[in-house]
């Protein structure tokens, strides 16, 4: 008999399908036990016939004994057949209903029994073990036993009984080994799918942070290229200054890059992107200032609030402000920037506001032209930087909101926290 690892369905057997043989799936039972199995009931069915025309002293004719072995072995691999679905079971009806003509038949019945029992739900296995049953006990209402008939009914029904009870536990134990594979199979899925959803949300995470420290360092060093693009006749001090941070920070950027390289290189472990830097304060917003007013900018900084507040919360407050000086640098360039910075217990408040590109002559330091343009328009940004920026506010309750107000831009975020 086979099995699969194929769900038992209610009605049907067990059985291989294309489906699952196109899948792989090998049966429980080899091919050669099958044809093993098959061999030793055509030898039980021979010597079975052998008896029964020895003993059979009634003046019957030994060719309907014959003719039945025949009819039972030709009725055998029905008992292992995949199509119809319903085989087994007729199979096992033939079979019980030659039994009830000759004992040729029993070997094969018994099986038969077994095997609809192993296959098949009780509703459909109990009818065939009955039969079973009956067939034998006609057998012996016609046909001398060597048993009393009330002793080789009771042996006939322990025997139906014990065949179905042995099939059925048979059948529920691989209904569990299935359950429990089929368990094991989705829990590996479920981790195969965490696991690449935590690579994907790592990489996405880092990307993030990339952004935010990478397009910060380039908008400052784009800024301070052009003061000395256009002021090449600045104080030799100023420009070995401008020189400084330009260097200073390509080496930064650099080595960000070969952080991010690095880690996504790795598998994917608990650093995470933590591992790629320390994270920033609320202290290290003032930094950004420093760094803004030496790239040539206008900017205005207020703090308020010395309340300590979770890091995380910290982190998100920085690279708001990091965003933000970042786009007035890159659409309001030379124009005045304020920064606020409110901390109170519960809630940061970050707050950039810009007054739009400043209205210069084209050669001046930074300068966009008469109009604003260039540079200085919103219009080519990708928007990625308020995207990402977004995402981090709502993952921590907060609320960001961020749009044109009179001639500049003003992006104004919230961030709530647990006093």
């Amino acid at each position: 008999m086979t099995t699969t690892d194929c769900p038992p369905l209610a009605g049907r057997p067990v059985l291989a399908t294309a489906a699952a043989r196109r899948a792989g799936t090998r049966p429980l039972v080899p091919g050669w036990v099958v044809a093993l199995a098959w061999l030793a009931v055509a030898v039980l069915t021979a010597l079975a016939t052998a008896g029964v025309v020895a003993q059979d002293d009634a003046g019957a004719a030994p060719w309907l004994d014959v003719a039945v072995a025949v009819l039972a072995l030709a009725a055998l691999p029905l008992l292992w057949s995949r199509t119809p679905r319903d085989a087994p079971v007729v199979g096992a009806l033939v079979l019980a209903s030659l039994a009830a003509y000759s004992g040729a038949a029993t070997p094969a019945s018994t099986v038969a029994t077994l095997q609809v029992a192993r296959w098949y739900p009780l509703r459909t296995a109990l009818p065939v073990a009955v039969a079973g049953f009956v067939g034998h006990a006609v057998q012996a209402l016609w046909r001398p036993q060597a048993l009393p008939l009330g002793w080789w009914l009771l042996c006939d029904l322990a025997v139906h009984a014990a065949l179905l009870g042995w099939g059925q536990y048979a059948r529920a134990r691989d209904q569990l080994l299935w359950s429990l594979r089929d368990r094991a199979r989705r829990a590996e899925r479920e981790q195969e799918r965490r696991v690449a959803e935590a690579r994907v949300a790592e990489r996405t995470r880092i990307a993030r942070e990339m952004h935010d420290t990478l397009a910060h360092r380039l908008s400052l060093l784009a800024a301070t290229a052009g003061a000395l693009e256009y002021r090449p006749d600045a104080d030799p001090e100023r420009l070995a200054r401008a020189a400084g941070l330009v260097r200073a920070g390509v080496s930064s950027a650099l080595d960000d890059l070969r952080d991010v390289v690095r880690v996504l290189r790795a598998e994917p472990g608990p650093g995470g992107v933590d591992a790629l830097s320390p994270q920033p304060t609320l202290d290290d917003v003032e930094r950004l200032v420093v760094e803004a007013r030496d790239a040539g900018g206008d900017v205005t900084y207020e703090r308020t609030g010395p309340v300590d507040v979770p890091p995380t919360v910290a982190v998100a407050a920085f690279r708001v402000a990091q965003e933000g000086l970042t786009n007035a640098r890159r659409h309001a360039p030379g124009g005045p920037v304020t920064l606020r910075v409110v901390a109170r217990a519960g809630e940061v408040r970050v707050t950039v506001s810009d007054g739009g590109p400043r209205r210069v002559p084209v050669g001046a330091c930074g300068g966009v032209g008469p109009e604003g343009g260039g540079v200085g328009d919103r219009a080519g940004g990708t928007g990625t930087g308020l995207v990402g920026l977004r995402e981090r506010v709502d993952l921590l309750g907060g609320t960001l909101d961020a749009g044109a107000r009179d001639a500049g831009f003003v992006l104004d975020v919230r961030l709530p926290w647990d006093a």
